[in-house]
């Protein structure tokens, strides 16, 4: 879906997974310091969106979905994965149940997958699941932030911002009341910041959440059966997971930052050191400097310092090894 918002002054286009809608709006710095400060908004309208409504719909998805639903009262943001068989994250959704419907937001064109699994675990259950992304539009509010919420919109208020819900033929109008418009790259860096996981970004074909501390904020150690759970029981109980997101500063007299997928070595090992992690995501900060997520094995010494490519990299622990 492409953004009408890419008209507004400056507007850059984002590139791969975020095409759609504006990277930035030329000055990434200063769109940083406006969310960080809880003023202006960020265009997330290229985001999947998926609704489930009908009697049985969190007493339903509580059986699918990592999190504890069943009871989630109206209002209450919350966020939860859907794993493999093996315990591998396939989706992360994003929700809210505002007393009649589950809104969601996902990764962008991850919502037909998605909805195909939704669909083929309906069996008896009193449920209705929707792809309503044509139709509706996330718009994201930094935390502090006093612009108006539209009424009847639906709302996930979390520590970070709140998300809207925010019928699509109505972001123009919206976009000019909200306040400075910040793009996605703005977003992403504060993200960073905050060492909040992100699907396909830190995230491969074999991540268990345990890697990247999603036990607790997405996955509930204290529910029913949900696939995958095992794997997660397991981990928790009788081992540790082979991989721990750590957050990196990176040397900043290097002009170019260490793409996603760029190889971490120990320090000390030189050039031909073994492969000891890689970066997920990359990013300059306007207060910190370039910094980045990266997965590294769990036996890596917390104060190692590790070079990734040819840069520098300092570790701070998110996931404790």
């Amino acid at each position: 879906m492409k953004s009408p918002l890419l008209t507004l002054p400056g507007a850059v286009p984002a590139e791969g997974v975020d095409e759609g809608v504006a990277a930035h709006y030329g000055d990434l710095f200063r769109e940083q310091r406006a969310l960080a400060d809880g003023t202006g908004f960020v265009d997330l309208s290229h985001r999947g969106v998926v609704t489930v409504t009908g009697d049985d719909r969190l007493a339903w998805l509580h059986l699918l979905l990592t999190q504890h639903v069943s009871d989630l009262p109206a209002g209450q943001a919350t966020e939860a994965l859907i794993l493999s068989a093996n315990g591998h994250i396939e989706h992360a959704l994003y929700l809210v149940d505002d007393g009649e419907t589950v809104w969601a937001h996902v990764e962008p064109g991850t919502q037909e997958a998605l909805i195909a699994y939704l669909e083929s675990m309906k069996f008896f259950y009193k449920v209705e699941v929707e792809n309503r992304t044509a139709d509706i539009a996330v718009v994201h509010l930094p935390a502090g932030s006093i612009a108006e919420v539209p009424q009847g919109v639906a709302v996930r208020e979390t520590p970070y911002g709140r998300d809207l819900f925010l019928p699509r033929a109505d972001l123009e109008a919206y976009a000019g009341q909200a306040g400075p418009p910040a793009g996605i790259l703005a977003y992403e860096a504060l993200r960073v910041e905050q060492h909040r996981p992100r699907l396909g970004f830190e995230t491969d074909h074999r991540t268990i959440p345990h890697e990247l501390g999603w036990i607790g904020s997405a996955v509930h150690l204290q529910k029913g059966c949900y696939r995958g759970q095992e794997t997660v029981a397991r981990v928790q109980n009788l081992g540790k997971p082979p991989r721990r997101l750590v957050f990196l500063h990176l040397d900043g007299s290097e002009v170019h930052l260490p793409v996603a997928g760029t190889e971490l070595r120990l320090a000390g090992d030189g050039p031909d050191g073994r492969k000891i992690g890689f970066i997920t995501t990359s990013v300059r900060h306007h207060e910190l400097g370039p910094v980045a997520l990266a997965l590294v094995k769990r036996n890596v010494a917390v104060d190692a310092p590790l070079v990734a490519g040819d840069t520098a990299a300092a570790q701070e622990v998110v996931v404790e090894p």
